[in-house]
């Protein structure tokens, strides 16, 4: 999803650009937010929304889109570990085994239905169950051994449970998702920037959006509301690229800064619908990795991984550099207000000015294995 220019580092002489500063209070959502500062703010952004309509009731129940999806960071997973996850409406449990090697399993056991992710063990490269210590094959998905009995059941020496495609990029663990448990059909893409020692190390902010991941990733190419939840210019939507499992563009702007006007440039990407880049370029370098990944078909859990180059990051314009990042927060945070209570509209009326929303819907269906999506 694209993010517009932080409009806080450009022309503020003069009143006709005050009035469409970011940082103007905008009227849509600013009730929801003027007050929230510091451990408040962090807290509204993870905190469930109570008294939201249901799933049926705002047309959500259109499916998980298939891809791959952001899990873990790999620092949040050491040899040896067992952590419980809950994604795709389903329970999880990964452990890192003693080859380091990251496998993911649905969490209850075939025997008497513990949750493995709870008091779990890694055993060799194996998950141990907490409740008899069965041990299960994350490769095969098949039991390897019963520590107290003579024989294995035949019925889980075959594949018996679903193990997830995993892999690591980007210094995160990322699974692959399909409803009828497809092989990947495209890769992660890689960042260079994310593991360049010349890069800062992630600045990691957090939310948690009780919505559809689809109507989040329609904002990318919904114009109009950038004037009217960020208190921006209409932004233009530039050189839109469509791939064939990605699609991104190129947004060119002129910049002002205490250093005089640059040329800037706001590139963003998507791969699939988990994985979403955007490199900011002119005032202070900037990547932007958005890892988003569905818990329920109205619950999407997202973090913000910001990197810059340590020489700007930490040198003169650092204050620059942290501005940027407080400035894409903010809008997300005033996406967020929104998406939080918002309705999957499968037949629009759509004005001009509101960007291609048909196209980009159409694109979208792509990802889903009901091709019902509009």
């Amino acid at each position: 999803m694209i993010r517009e220019v932080p409009m806080s580092q450009t022309n503020t002489d003069t009143a006709a650009t005050k009035a469409t500063d970011a940082r103007t209070p905008p009227v849509a959502v600013w009730q929801v937010l003027e007050k929230l500062r510091g451990q408040d703010l962090s807290d509204w952004r993870l905190a469930e929304v109570e008294g939201r309509a249901s799933i049926a009731e705002r047309n959500l129940d259109i499916g998980i889109p298939f891809g791959w999806y952001p899990l873990l960071l790999s620092s949040d997973l050491a040899a040896g570990e067992v952590k419980p996850l809950r994604y795709f409406s389903q329970d999880l449990a990964i452990w890192r085994g003693e080859d380091g090697q990251v496998r993911m399993l649905d969490a209850y056991c075939k025997h008497l239905g513990a949750h493995m992710g709870h008091g779990g063990k890694v055993h060799g490269n194996l998950l141990e169950c907490p409740f008899h210590a069965w041990r299960y094959d994350g490769d095969e998905a098949v039991v390897k051994d019963v520590p107290y009995a003579r024989n294995i059941p035949p019925q889980v020496k075959r594949k018996c449970t679903r193990n997830w495609h995993i892999t690591e990029a980007n210094r995160w663990i990322w699974a692959w998702y399909h409803p009828q448990d497809v092989a990947p059909l495209f890769d992660v893409a890689i960042l260079p920037e994310a593991t360049d020692p010349e890069w800062t190390d992630f600045d990691v902010h957090e939310w948690n959006v009780w919505g559809s991941i689809q109507n989040m990733a329609e904002n990318g190419v919904d114009v109009a509301h950038f004037r009217f939840i960020h208190g921006t210019a209409n932004v233009p939507l530039g050189e839109l690229r469509w791939g064939e499992w990605g699609r991104g563009a190129d947004v060119k702007a002129k910049m002002g800064t205490p250093w005089g006007e640059v040329d800037g440039l706001i590139s963003y990407d998507t791969m699939g619908p988990g994985q979403s880049w955007t490199r900011f370029t002119g005032i202070s370098e900037t990547l932007l990795m958005a890892c988003l990944a569905p818990v329920e078909l109205d619950h999407v859990h997202v973090r913000f991984c910001f990197t810059q180059p340590k020489a700007q990051a930490e040198g003169e314009r650092a204050g620059v550099a942290k501005a940027i990042i407080r400035d894409i927060c903010k809008q997300f945070d005033q996406d967020k207000v929104v998406w939080d209570r918002q309705k999957f509209e499968p037949n629009p009326i759509i004005c001009d000015g509101d960007g291609p929303i048909p196209q980009f819907r159409k694109y979208y269906q792509r990802y889903y294995i009901d091709q019902s999506a509009d």
